[in-house]
């Protein structure tokens, strides 16, 4: 470790470490307004000087070495910072009383006090521009900002959506996007990196604006006036008095804003943020301590909690009476319920009742459900959306590896050479995932191999872009492991080691030459050679997957392949390598492990182990079901059958998000009694004969687990609205009027139960998990987590992978001379599944109206379609109506959908097709007709998509062009002019 001596003291570096980072680490207080420590050096502000060995340097971009003297109150060092600061003030009104962003933590604020500025030696200059109001959830004021391009930064280099820039060249400098546009009209995603890390009010969440401030809400000339006042006492006054004003006030608000961190609730990356609320108002979302994010979000996590207080949450029980619906009391319709599931469970027996959990409940509701279906009713029936989803990963990996969860954290993504992404649309379904790739790619090398059927970005960015045919990915996977075997390309020493079953894996791989991989996926035999050239010469690499391989018939086996080529090439067990099935909800991790599941008790412990049955038998003193139990699919089936009487099922679209739906709805309308939970009247609650309002996440405790295997704490923001409960009290109310004792009186009272019964959670309890801490299952009973899977020995008894043969079938319902097109399906950035959440986010809804289906260009001229030309898709199940998209992201015969949508949902069209082992739909393949109608509407996308901009990649903030600047000097005599650091 280098030493240093800073203002006298002796102080030690780690290697590598910024001077900045060592200082803040020290708490030697320098001023800094560029600088983040997620964004690195920027360069831009200049406050960060600092004299070593008689030098001016900058702090932010200075490695420490060592012996280095460091002095950061000399005179040299104070004037430098004070006039880097002052030319920074000519950029920014003051006015921090009547400012909303005056809340403690304005850097430009603070840093106006720390170095006790009292006036300003270079006047404040107001920019020729107009405020940006165009993006429904951010403005920009040219005219507060500072050009520190911390959001130029987060943007190009953290994000990398690649919109903003700063026009250094131009005499009134500004943030651009597109490199002029309106932000409304730009490629601006509303990830809202931008907004977050910016240290002043120039970009600040519409949502706070005239709502945090005590005077903040007043009209607009009254502000002015108020400016203006603020202005005039300046001379006289000094800063250091107007700031005593604006700081008593921001103290009044913290008496009524609240900061609350919580877990988002919408896809599995886990990001975590603090919500600020006044009253049940949300001000903003707040993200910097996440483990799994930092200061990343997307539109969703960030903007998109208009649901939260939206007018149409359920707020009271309803009861199905002569086909209507009615409102009850709590206390009625738990009667209700508990009456039905009793007389059936005597009539029909416990196995007539099934149970349905939902991704959207924290873990310890999922694990109440399991517990009421086993220990209550005394059945396995139960499940939870992992079925339509990520069960074929689960499979493919307990058949390799051991664990059926991601092998490492998202921080190997990162350290990898070589990313693999296979039917992952990355950046539009878990885009903070996709920030970290893109951002590897970009900065540090990383290679990116993309195998799919869209062009989407990732596969836009890709070193390599792989377009097979419609589920072949399996063919040509196992094609690359052949391949690398039989041209000594293996990692034999890997394998001698820590594999078994190479003999029979080889010669389960005779069919797959690359020939014949060629000729079955479409892919060119040399393209598939680079694919395997690629992996060889990569140290580590990682392999990323979601719907496009698991929802297809073989999903379980091509899950399989993918981890099988993994061992091939020694990619697990080492940091930067390894498997990562990618979770599409924030707790489908967290549903399967914790037993919503039909042959497994919370944490993948089997039904049908006596050890095991004994240890919960004991624990819940009851005897428990042997036998597995229904899955969501069989479930259907034996509704149809006669078999299945009754369903309670808690916030799932069942109706809508399940393949071949209209057979899906017609089930649900032979149920004797549905009880459906949920906090909106959903199309499912139509079939239900009781409806029951549960809360949303920012209305209650729990935890969920992210794709990592992350366990993270949620905080109640909000109460829950009035008529309202978390669903693990209703739960535990019905499992008390069907005769338990349940008596938890808090989340973290089930989570100790939960610890104490599952080896995987021994060691996890909410102290562990207090605010922003987290752990990566399996947790040891003395709190020890695992991030990197793996490395010691595999998670089967004698240490040992197992490579796993597999054969191909071939995808089912494949398309003929009448149903001649493949629709594929999937998700879109700003939505999330069919909609029934960011719908009701106005600004989302704004973007992104409706559905669609994307036409290749080749396609629409054949056929004489535009883009807002309406089409009928039919398919051997079903027909929808939907407007077409003409767009390249889809070639030749092939079409796209997106899910968002209630009105014409695109699982009208799926089949019942399922992968045999796990039955997951097999939503991915499916056939249809097109019939082009004769109205034409406008684009389903409006020209305020982000898909219609124009990126302007750049190298971050590029701060030597401000450097070349002819008015720009060095603030300071002396100063080492560096690079920016990357």
């Amino acid at each position: 470790m280098a030493k240093v001596s800073i203002d006298g003291i002796v102080r030690e570096a780690e290697p590598n470490e910024l001077l900045i980072d060592l200082l803040n680490r020290a708490d030697v207080t320098v001023p800094h307004v560029c600088y983040h420590p997620q964004l690195g050096p920027v360069q831009t502000c200049d406050t960060c000087m600092v004299e070593a060995d008689g030098r001016l340097i900058r702090a932010c971009a200075t490695e420490v070495a060592d012996g280095m003297n460091i002095s950061t109150k000399s005179k040299k060092a104070a004037a430098a910072q004070v006039e880097a600061f002052d030319r920074i003030l000519s950029n920014h009104l003051l006015y921090c009383t009547v400012c909303d962003n005056n809340n403690g933590n304005c850097t430009v604020h603070n840093t106006t006090k720390l170095l006790a500025i009292e006036h300003q030696r270079i006047p404040f200059r107001s920019k020729p521009y107009e405020v940006d109001n165009t993006n429904p959830f951010y403005r920009y004021d040219p005219d507060q900002c500072i050009l520190c391009g911390r959001c130029v930064e987060a943007c190009q280099n953290v994000e990398v959506n690649e919109t903003l820039s700063i026009n250094w060249e131009d005499p009134n400098p500004r943030v651009l996007w597109d490199g002029g546009s309106t932000i409304g009209e730009s490629s601006c995603v509303s990830c809202g990196h931008c907004v977050t890390v910016c240290p002043c009010n120039a970009l600040m969440e519409k949502t706070m604006l005239g709502h945090a401030g005590f005077f903040t809400s007043l009209r607009k000339s009254t502000l002015s006036g108020m400016i203006e006042v603020v202005k005039g006492v300046e001379p006289e006054t000094g800063y250091g008095t107007i700031l005593q004003v604006s700081e008593a006030e921001e103290a009044m608000r913290e008496h009524r804003i609240r900061k609350t961190k919580t877990v988002c609730t919408y896809c599995g990356v886990g990001c975590s943020f603090d919500v600020w609320t006044k009253d049940r108002h949300i001000l903003k979302v707040a993200p910097e301590h996440g483990p799994a994010n930092g200061i990343s979000t997307c539109v969703k996590g960030k903007f998109g909690w208009g649901h939260i207080n939206n007018e149409d949450r359920l707020t009271t029980p309803l009861i199905r009476e002569e086909g209507k619906f009615r409102q009850a009391s709590w206390d009625e319709a738990l009667a209700l319920v508990a009456r039905k599931l009793s007389d059936l469970k005597a009539k029909s027996g416990p196995d007539s009742i099934a149970f349905i959990s939902s991704s959207k409940c924290t873990n310890e509701e999922s694990y109440l459900m399991q517990k009421l279906a086993r220990a209550v009713i005394g059945t396995n029936n139960i499940d939870n959306c992992s079925r339509y989803c990520q069960s074929p990963a689960t499979v493919g990996l307990f058949r390799t590896v051991g664990y059926g969860g991601d092998s490492g954290s998202i921080s190997d993504m990162e350290k990898a050479d070589l990313v693999l992404i296979v039917g992952s649309n990355t950046a539009e379904s878990h885009p903070v995932i996709a920030t970290r790739v893109k951002s590897s790619h970009k900065l540090d090398g990383q290679k990116l191999i993309v195998s799919d059927l869209r062009e989407h970005e990732m596969a836009r960015r890709a070193d390599l872009f792989l377009h097979p045919k419609p589920g072949t990915d399996l063919v040509w996977l196992s094609a690359i492991s052949r391949y690398l075997i039989d041209n000594d390309l293996a990692d034999t020493k890997f394998l001698d080691r820590w594999v078994n079953g190479l003999a029979d894996y080889r010669k389960s791989l005779e069919p797959f030459t690359m020939e014949a991989a060629s000729r079955i996926s479409g892919v060119p035999e040399e393209t598939l050679k680079t694919v395997a050239q690629m992996i060889s010469e990569a140290e580590r690499m990682c392999i990323l997957w979601a719907m496009g391989v698991t929802q297809h018939s073989q999903g379980s086996d091509t899950s399989t392949a993918i981890s099988n080529l993994l061992l091939i090439t020694g990619n697990y067990m080492r940091p930067g390598t390894g498997a990562y099935p990618l979770r599409g909800h924030n707790n489908v991790q967290g549903a399967s492990d914790h037993g919503a599941m039909p042959n497994m008790l919370p944490g993948y412990q089997s039904v049908d182990d006596p050890e095991v049955r004994q240890r919960y038998e004991t624990g819940w003193k009851v005897k428990l079901p042997a036998a597995k139990g229904l899955d969501n699919h069989q479930m259907v089936e034996a509704i149809h059958e006669g078999k299945l009487k009754a369903m309670y099922l808690i916030g799932e679209e069942m109706s809508i998000v399940d393949s071949n739906s209209n057979y899906v709805g017609d089930a649900f309308a032979k149920l004797e009694f549905f009880v459906v939970q949920d906090i909106f009247f959903s199309n499912t609650c139509r079939y239900a004969d009781v409806v029951l309002p549960g809360a949303p996440s920012l209305e209650k405790e729990g935890t969920f687990t992210s794709t990592e295997r992350r366990v993270q704490r949620l905080y109640q923001v909000l109460e829950p609205l009035e008529g309202c409960r978390p669903d693990w009290k209703i739960t535990q109310e019905i499992a008390n009027r069907l005769g338990a004792e349940w008596h938890y009186q808090h989340p973290s009272e089930i989570m100790d139960e939960v610890a104490s019964l599952t080896p995987m959670f021994a060691g996890v309890n909410y102290e562990r998990l207090a605010g922003y801490r987290s752990l990566q299952w399996p947790v040891a009973a003395d709190g020890t987590d695992e991030p990197l899977l793996y490395t010691k020995r595999f998670a089967f008894p004698d240490g040992k992978a197992r490579l796993f043969p597999v054969s191909w079938i071939g995808p089912t319902d494949l398309p003929d001379s009448k149903f001649d097109l493949h629709l594929n399906n999937g998700r879109l950035l700003e939505h999330f599944h069919e909609g029934n959440l960011t719908y009701r986010t106005e600004g989302i809804r704004e973007k992104t109206p409706d559905t669609f289906v994307e036409v290749s260009p080749e396609l629409a001229e054949e056929r004489g379609i535009q883009s807002g030309t309406w089409v009928q898709l039919i398919s051997r199940y079903g027909q929808v109506r939907v407007r077409a998209l003409v767009t390249d992201r889809v070639r030749g015969q092939e079409l796209y959908m997106p899910m968002n949508s209630i009105e014409s949902p695109v699982n009208r069209l799926t089949s019942s097709h399922t992968d045999p082992v796990t039955n997951t739909p097999a939503y991915k393949e499916t056939s249809v007709h097109l019939n082009v109608l004769a109205e034409v509407g406008e684009s389903p996308l409006p020209r305020i998509n982000f898909r219609f901009g124009h990126p302007t990649p750049q190298n971050g903030v590029e701060v030597e062009r401000k450097w070349k600047r002819p008015d720009y000097a060095p603030p300071g005599n002396g100063l080492v002019q560096l690079q920016t650091k990357k």
